[in-house]
């Protein structure tokens, strides 16, 4: 059984994973001094950072930058607490991945969610 939880749609849901995927990419171009300088392997490096500040923010504080500023936080699935940070590295990961955080279940839940035992709420 399952605590009750206030879906969030997939707007807010691509909203917050372009915000975070956007300041992952300005940090990146700043340090090596501005966009013009990107390079096609620089990407390795946006995902790297992207990877870092969804996994350390969401096990520390169960929202990434994203999420907060558009009003959600991820918790677990079983009964609303905060997830674990096994849990946010096995989200993580599967995040990553795209195909699984674009393949959703009855529940409104992406596979990266239903894997680590997770769910966004709306906070």
């Amino acid at each position: 059984m399952s605590f009750a939880f206030t879906r969030v749609g997939l707007g807010r849901r691509l909203a917050a994973i372009t915000l975070d995927w956007l300041a992952c990419y300005a940090i990146v171009a700043a340090s090596i001094g501005g966009i013009g300088k990107m390079s096609p392997t620089h990407s390795w490096s946006v995902l790297g950072l992207f990877f870092l500040e969804v996994g350390i923010l969401s096990a520390l504080q169960g929202a990434t930058l994203g999420h907060k500023i558009f009003g959600m936080k991820i918790v677990r699935y079983s009964d609303g607490g905060a997830i674990t940070p096994l849990a946010a590295l096995i989200r993580t990961s599967l995040l990553v991945l795209v195909v699984t955080a674009i393949t959703f279940d009855e529940d409104g839940r992406g596979i990266h969610e239903r894997l680590s035992g997770s769910v966004l709420t709306r906070s």
